[in-house]
């Protein structure tokens, strides 16, 4: 008994002893992962101090944004080349910048060379406005002098000990700082001038101002100069109203004090090419009869020619003024020569129009002609030049369409058109049906257009399977379309579906999603069904959003606009909207959407005009105040809310 009651001593004190034992080996493996935790926060800890360090390769030192800061800070001037790792140039580029990091490096003071990865980068690329690549700066103290010379290492490292250069200053700016003092004497004293309308705050006018300054600095060198100007419209607000500035940057061509619009490019080789054409006359001298016979016998367009005894002809002043506003529109032609004056019937002192002879027809004169009096002012002279460019019925095409027919109604008639010599015969029997029609409905313009160019057109307007070789339809005001029902093309047919229009008797077609079921939320849905009854309600202010699903900015906004739903949703007489416009007719021409999101403000008395949103502000203390400068219907103040 004594011995078993020793074994069960013994056995109870080696299960102690391996419990101990397994005890240590757990505490050990815990200091053991305990251990390496601490390990892989150490490494953490490192490859974020690897971030702000300032690695080399080649001899060309990394920049990221999280060293950016510390690695400029007191340096004088830094060469910097913006890259992405997958553009061609960039590759190509590479070896030739390590030459020029060696050269400067070795350098007396060593000038640094600094690369930065734009695709990981952002915040720096988005600093520096970066939006090509490679992109090459050198840095001034911190400040960026933009490089546009040859990518050679002899042009780059002649520029940056250029800007080095302990005397060195930036150039003085091309551009023309206009101002109250000074604007009025510049303008009405330039032949010619392109003024910029800016906010210092604008994103539009920051990514502007680069190209703007490089195309004046190329204009200025021309013979004669053609001067770039720029106005600070948030300080010279009567200036900036003068000329109806609503939104930034607004760009404006001043002749003599003669304000017309600028509708050219916005980067430094479009601008320069825009201004030297606009610089030039509006009209081109014709010589030779032969000239004006091929524009008549081939031509796409309406021939306008004025005839005149010479350039000191009162007439002919008139005539270039005139010409001078619509120039981008229409192509104008003068002479001084009997022989082409005999050819289009008109006599020194008169204007000219005749249309191809493919757009010829019974029921038209050949010709226009207006006779230009001491009296005759240049509105009247533009008012014919509008009236008489288009045929009765016309071609209507891409290259055309929003010079030529933008007038509302249109009726367009669908084909297979094409006036080459093999097809002229069958497109000119189908324009001679709407030839028939036309010539009653002169309020109206006709138009024939190829059914291809017009395929999204024709599928919008539900046209695109119908099975006929002919189809119809009618854009009206407001952005409404009208389709005719299919069925064999003849001219009664026609006739028929333009009176039933013109009595009111067509529904309109609109692409829209099912109206919603329940919408009661701060922000309500408009489809295209729904657009005027919410849109167009003349009781209430709207503020409508027109989104699209996909769109990157649309969805940052999103919060900040359900936000303003429901910060206004006391507001009985506001309403706060938006419209997937890629799934939706937006009925109203007045409500253009050219990008997303697009926003306007539609005032209860002011439908028809409605505000555009041009703030880069759409947070939501931008889009309140948006809202608040422009509401009609408000009943509470700001403060209030």
């Amino acid at each position: 008994m004594r011995k078993v009651a020793l074994l069960l001593i013994v056995l109870l004190g080696v299960a102690h002893f391996a419990a101990v034992s397994r005890c240590d080996d757990d505490v050990t493996e815990e200091k053991e992962e305990t251990n390496e935790e601490d390990s892989d926060d150490e490494e953490s800890d490192d490859e974020g101090d690897g971030d702000t360090e300032v690695k080399e390769e080649n001899g060309v030192l990394i920049i990221n944004d999280k060293n950016y800061d510390s690695f400029i800070e007191g340096k004088d001037t830094v060469l910097v080349e913006f890259y992405a790792p997958w553009c061609g140039h960039c590759k190509q580029f590479a070896p030739e910048y390590e030459k020029i990091a060696k050269t400067l490096n070795e350098n007396d003071p060593s000038i640094p060379v600094a690369k930065v990865d734009a695709t990981i980068a952002t915040d720096l690329a988005s600093r520096f406005e970066v939006s090509g690549y490679p992109t090459i700066k050198i840095l001034k103290k911190g400040e960026p002098v933009d490089y546009d010379g040859e990518r050679t290492e002899k042009a780059i490292v002649e520029k940056v000990k250029e800007v080095a250069h302990p005397d060195w200053k930036p150039p003085p700016e091309a551009t023309l700082v206009l101002t109250k003092d000074n604007f009025d004497e510049t303008v009405n004293n330039a032949d010619i001038i392109l003024v910029e309308f800016y906010a210092p705050w604008c994103g539009h006018c920051k990514r502007l101002a680069p190209e703007y300054e490089k195309a004046a600095k190329e204009l200025s060198q021309r013979s004669p100069p053609i001067p770039l100007a720029k106005v600070d419209a948030t300080v010279e607000n009567d200036i900036a109203s003068r000329f109806g500035v609503t939104g930034y940057p607004t760009l404006k061509i001043f002749r003599k004090g003669k304000v017309f619009d600028y509708n050219g490019p916005r980067e430094k080789y479009g601008i320069v090419d825009y201004m030297a054409e606009q610089a030039g006359p509006p009209s081109k001298q014709v010589q030779a009869v032969k000239q004006v016979q091929e524009l008549l016998k081939d031509g796409d367009d309406a021939v306008i020619v004025g005839v005149f005894s010479s350039e000191d002809d009162a007439a002919y002043e008139i005539y270039i003024e005139a010409c001078n506003a619509l120039r981008e529109d229409f192509t104008f032609r003068h002479t001084f020569s009997s022989e082409v004056a005999k050819l289009v019937k008109a006599s020194p002192g008169q204007i000219v129009i005749v249309h191809p002879e493919k757009f010829r027809s019974k029921y038209e004169p050949v010709s226009n002609t207006l006779t230009l009096k001491d009296a005759t002012s240049v509105s009247e002279v533009q008012d014919f030049f509008k009236k008489h460019v288009i045929p009765l019925v016309g071609h209507r095409k891409p290259s055309n369409d929003a010079k030529r027919y933008t007038k509302r109604p249109l009726v367009v008639v669908y084909y297979g058109v094409d006036f080459s010599f093999d097809y002229r015969k069958a497109t000119q029997f189908w324009r001679s049906k709407v030839l028939e029609v036309a010539k009653d409905f002169p309020e109206y313009t006709f138009a024939i257009a190829d059914e291809e160019d017009y395929a999204d057109e024709l599928k919008s307007l539900g046209l695109s399977d119908s099975g006929e070789e002919v189809n119809v339809g009618i854009l009206a005001d407001g952005g409404k379309k009208f389709a005719m029902e299919p069925e064999e093309f003849d001219s009664e047919v026609l006739k028929d579906f333009v009176i039933a229009f013109k009595k009111g008797k067509l529904k309109p077609i609109i692409k829209s999603q099912p109206v919603p079921k329940s919408n009661k939320g701060p922000v309500k849905v408009v489809v295209g069904k729904t657009f005027d009854e919410i849109i167009m309600n003349t009781q209430k202010d709207v503020l409508i959003e027109f989104y699209a699903p996909w769109c990157g900015h649309c969805k940052k906004m999103e919060p900040d606009y359900l936000a303003l739903g429901k910060k206004y949703k006391g507001e009985k007489n506001l309403v706060i909207a938006k419209m997937d416009a890629t799934a939706n007719d937006v009925p109203n021409e007045s409500y253009k959407v050219e990008g997303f999101p697009t926003i306007y403000f539609a005032p209860s008395n002011s439908k028809q005009s409605p505000i555009k949103f041009e703030g880069g502000d759409r947070t939501l203390e931008g889009l309140s105040k948006f809202l608040e400068k422009h509401a009609t219907k408000l009943s509470q103040t700001r403060d209030e809310l």
